[in-house]
C-alpha cells in the first residue's frame, strides 16, 4: 500500500526533516482538500480536478520516470522503478477517469487556468531532471507520499461515475522510508531531497489552489 495519513502521522516523528515537510506542506492539509473529504462536492468540481491532475501527471514520461534516470544508488534506482511501474497504472486510472467525465466544465478565466497549469508541469518536470544528485529523487519520493491524497480524489471521481479503482501498487510506506533515510546519510543529498519534494508540494498545494479559485468562479458564474 501507499501512504495514508495514518502511517504520514504514526511515521512523521521517525524519519526527520522529511517527515515534517510532509506534515506542514503535503496535500492533505489543504483546506479544499479536507473539505471535500468531509462534504460531497459537485460531480463538476471533481471531474475539474480530474482533469487538471491529468495535466500535471498524466503524461509519460513523468515525475518518477525522469527521476529513474537520474539515480545514483541502488536502492533509490530499485525504488523509483517499482514506482515507475505502479505510477504507469495509475496514469491509465487517471486517463480513463478524464475520458469518463467528458469535456472540461464551462469556466470563467479557463484559458489562465491552463496556462498556470502548463507551467506547474514543466516545473515539476524541470525538477524531475535536476542534475543535482537527491533532488529528482526527493520530487519523485514526494509524488508517491502525496499520491495518497490525490489518490482520493480520483477515486471519489470514479465512483461517481462508476468506474472500477484499481489498487495501488505503489511501494510500501515503509519502503518508501528506507530510500528517504538512506539518502539523508548525506548533508547534500538530504538538502537536494528535501528540495526537490519541497518544490512537489508547492506546485501540488498551487493546483488545489487553482482548483478551489475554479469551483468559486463556477459558482458565482
Amino acid at each position: 500500500m501507499p501512504f495514508d495519513t495514518a502511517q504520514i502521522a504514526r511515521l512523521g516523528g521517525t524519519w526527520g526533516a522529511m517527515g515534517s515537510l510532509v506534515a506542514s506542506d503535503g496535500s492533505a492539509n489543504h483546506p479544499w482538500l479536507q473539505r471535500i473529504a468531509r462534504h460531497p462536492e459537485p460531480l463538476r468540481d471533481l471531474a475539474d480536478a480530474a482533469h487538471f491532475i491529468c495535466v500535471l501527471h498524466g503524461r509519460h514520461p513523468g515525475v518518477v520516470d525522469y527521476a529513474l534516470d537520474h539515480a545514483r544508488v541502488s536502492l533509490e534506482r530499485d525504488w523509483l522503478e517499482a514506482a515507475a511501474n505502479a505510477f504507469s497504472t495509475e496514469r491509465a486510472y487517471l486517463v480513463r477517469i478524464v475520458a469518463a467525465a467528458g469535456p472540461l466544465p464551462s469556466t470563467p478565466g479557463h484559458s489562465e487556468s491552463e496556462a498556470a497549469a502548463q507551467a506547474q508541469r514543466h516545473a515539476l518536470d524541470m525538477l524531475a531532471q535536476s542534475d543535482r544528485a537527491g533532488c529528482a529523487a526527493g520530487a519523485a519520493l514526494a509524488l508517491a507520499i502525496d499520491w495518497a491524497t490525490i489518490r482520493a480524489v480520483l477515486d471519489a471521481v470514479a465512483a461517481r461515475l462508476g468506474l472500477t479503482v484499481p489498487v495501488s501498487t505503489l511501494p510500501l510506506a515503509e519502503e518508501t522510508v528506507s530510500v528517504v533515510d538512506a539518502l539523508a546519510r548525506e548533508g547534500a543529498m538530504e538538502r537536494a531531497m528535501l528540495f526537490g519534494a519541497q518544490q512537489v508540494f508547492a506546485q501540488h498545494r498551487g493546483l488545489w489552489d487553482l482548483l478551489e479559485s475554479r469551483a468559486s468562479a463556477r459558482a458565482r458564474a
